[in-house]
């Protein structure tokens, strides 16, 4: 059949998960699906006191432009909830069954077979078939939308339970794309789709009040586990509008900020989750006058590129302080794009704080106070270069703060600087950007540090890293058939013993804090094992939604 068989028990490969978040829409249309459930649209004026339903307060940004997996990022690496995927995965990251009983891959890695379930119905009661997947993916692949499937070939179905799927080229992150497309019926499949959502998965579609409130209540022909949370309204609103909703108890759950976690709110409890939503400080790696961008900007930075002002940061700067200072302590020391994930190099991509080290690196490499101002310099070059943020991020704003204090001591001064993302897309190849990922599929490594990418407007590699070395783990990762095989390339590809992409080594990334996401949860509610959370604190809250209950 090909080169092994899957039951998705126990692949690693995670889900996809994109970097930016969610953009809301700001619409004031309310579109319904005339659902009876009880529920209308002032649902969430106040928390539900029944045992089967909860109001969630997210954040106003993590409102969707739709729900249309095809065609905007709804589900993109978090369930979609309202449509089902082919796999899902695990509290521990493991790929396990949805709408799949099975896969198999080629020995050439190019063809893709799954094996679907025949007991899956959509909510107008019609049969989901392996036509509906093929036709998911078609468009898909035709909208272009957040989603890559550029290296999609084609996929077809075989018969009502077989799905074949032919790459381009082997990819062995294809399973985690999988878990992030949730399936759509193409024979209730329209433009008005997005709005108006028909699916298969744990909960359906009732109502949307766009800038306010999406109200869903479950799918009492679901073919899992039935939730145990029968009625669920999502609000939008300001993190500052969450906590007010959560102390007059509109709210049954409400995603807040490390400025007011410390609130006392009676009837609720603090839930911290453990994330890879990092921050750190892209540097960028040649000299000033080192050509143009892809879209012609300059590049350069005569400071960044010193490899002993990158190392000296790496090691001289105290995370935890950052963390204590400009989040309140709610964030852990980061030391790579991807902490914690199993295709992590974890003990080789770790450095130690200490600032002698920092210093003496430094001191080594010429850099030197010679004129007694506390900053030093180097054949008349000041250590000194400006690290950007975008406008009205208050806690990157106050990252950078601490940073520069920080920076400070060593003898380096870094000036903190806000810009439109219109302005960092332009300064940032010559200048430090305090940048933000996260992403439980392991491709981001690729996008990031993959020579292919850099210096482009996408905001994956400003820095201009290109390293042959890993780029050839990388790729060796990519079109591994071997998930054990995958992980290892990802994880050389950091630390080979020799060069990559750690601090330690090369040094693209000064990483600084993962910034843990923080929810008021009212006594009570059980909101279930979160996962390792990606960028962004709101979907990846109700990410297991169907886990939900009352104790």
């Amino acid at each position: 059949m090909g080169k092994f068989w899957k039951t998705l028990a126990v692949t690693s490969l995670s889900a996809l998960t994109l970097m930016g978040t969610l953009a809301g829409c700001g619409s004031e249309q309310s579109v319904s699906s005339g659902s009876e459930t009880g529920l209308s649209s002032s649902a969430g004026q106040q928390a539900n006191t029944a045992k089967d339903s909860v109001v969630v307060a997210l954040g106003s940004g993590g409102e969707p432009t739709g729900l249309d997996p095809c065609t905007s990022s709804w589900g993109h690496g978090t369930a979609p909830l309202i449509q089902s995927t082919l796999v899902e995965y695990t509290t521990d990251k493991q790929i396990r069954n949805d709408l799949a009983t099975g896969y198999s891959v080629s020995d050439d890695g190019l063809t893709w077979t799954f094996i679907l379930r025949d007991d899956v119905k959509f909510t107008d009661g019609q049969k989901l078939t392996a036509e509906d997947v093929a036709f998911t993916f078609k468009t898909a692949k035709e909208a272009q939308s957040s989603l890559d499937l550029t290296f999609l070939k084609e996929v077809k179905a075989l018969d009502d339970t077989t799905v074949v799927f032919t790459l381009k080229k082997p990819k062995s992150t294809f399973i985690n794309t999988c878990v992030s497309v949730g399936i759509v019926p193409e024979h209730a499949y329209s433009k008005a789709y997005a709005r108006s959502p028909i699916g298969s998965g744990p909960y359906k579609f009732v109502e949307w009040k766009q800038g306010e409130q999406l109200i869903l209540t479950a799918n009492e022909d679901y073919y899992g586990t039935k939730p145990s949370i029968q009625n669920v309204t999502l609000m939008f609103m300001s993190e500052d509008a969450a906590l007010a909703a959560a102390q007059a108890g509109k709210v049954d759950v409400a995603v807040t900020a490390p400025s007011l976690a410390d609130t006392k709110i009676d009837g609720m409890n603090l839930k911290v989750v453990t994330t890879m939503d990092n921050r750190g400080l892209t540097m960028p790696m040649s000299p000033s006058g080192s050509g143009k961008s892809v879209s012609g900007y300059a590049v350069g930075n005569d400071v960044t590129s010193d490899i002993a002002i990158r190392h000296a940061l790496a090691y001289g700067l105290d995370r935890s302080t950052i963390a204590e200072q400009a989040l309140n302590g709610y964030a852990t020391p980061a030391y790579s794009e991807n902490d914690g994930a199993p295709w992590c190099n974890t003990e080789e991509v770790k450095v130690d704080f200490d600032v002698e080290k920092a210093k003496q690196i430094l001191e080594d490499a010429g850099w030197k106070d010679t004129d007694g101002d506390g900053i030093r310099e180097k054949d008349g070059l000041k250590a000194s270069f400006t690290a950007l943020y975008p406008s009205g991020d208050s806690a990157r704003q106050a990252i950078g703060m601490a940073v520069q204090s920080e920076a400070k001591a060593l003898g380096i001064d870094i000036q903190i600087k806000g810009e439109s993302w219109d302005d960092i897309t332009k300064d940032q190849f010559t200048n430090a950007v305090i940048m933000g990922w996260g992403d439980s599929n392991p491709y981001v490594s690729y996008s990031l540090f993959h020579s292919s990418g850099k210096l482009k407007d996408d905001y994956y590699n400003p820095e201009g890293f290109d390293n042959e070395t890993v780029d050839k783990h990388l790729e060796k990762a990519v079109s591994a058939l071997d998930v054990d095989e995958a992980y290892q390339e990802f994880k050389l590809s950091q630390w080979d013993g020799t060069t990559g992409t750690a601090m330690h080594a090369e040094c693209p990334w000064v990483w600084l804090v993962n910034i843990q996401h923080l929810y008021f949860v009212r006594d009570g509610l059980e909101i279930g094992d979160q996962q390792m959370h990606p960028h962004g604190a709101n979907w990846p809250l109700v990410e297991n939604l169907k886990e939900w209950k009352w104790n």
